[in-house]
């Protein structure tokens, strides 16, 4: 499985979309400082995931959540959505 997410600085008002195939381990690279560009804006909560089959699909969702139309799709979907909670975050990161 491969996703697609959204991060938010918990003391900023930044956010970063991405893609990855593990997505507990690549949260916790973001909020160890291993990704230069966001590393001033740690800590990060992940607020958006979607998940996909192929990395291409990923890829392409993550393209498009950084366009304009995509930033308003998020923005319209993140009104209405739940946050996962982190201590949670692992019952969503594997197919066992």
């Amino acid at each position: 499985m491969f996703y697609t997410y959204v991060l938010k600085s918990r003391d900023f008002s930044k956010y970063y979309v991405g893609h990855t195939e593990e997505i507990v381990k690549r949260l916790d690279e973001h909020n160890s400082g291993k990704t230069r560009s966001i590393k001033a804006y740690i800590p990060y909560d992940l607020i958006y995931f979607e998940r996909f089959e192929t990395r291409k699909e990923a890829v392409r969702r993550e393209k498009y959540f950084k366009s304009g139309s995509g930033r308003e799709y998020l923005k319209e979907k993140l009104k209405k959505a739940l946050v996962v909670q982190l201590d949670r975050i692992s019952d969503f990161g594997s197919e066992g």
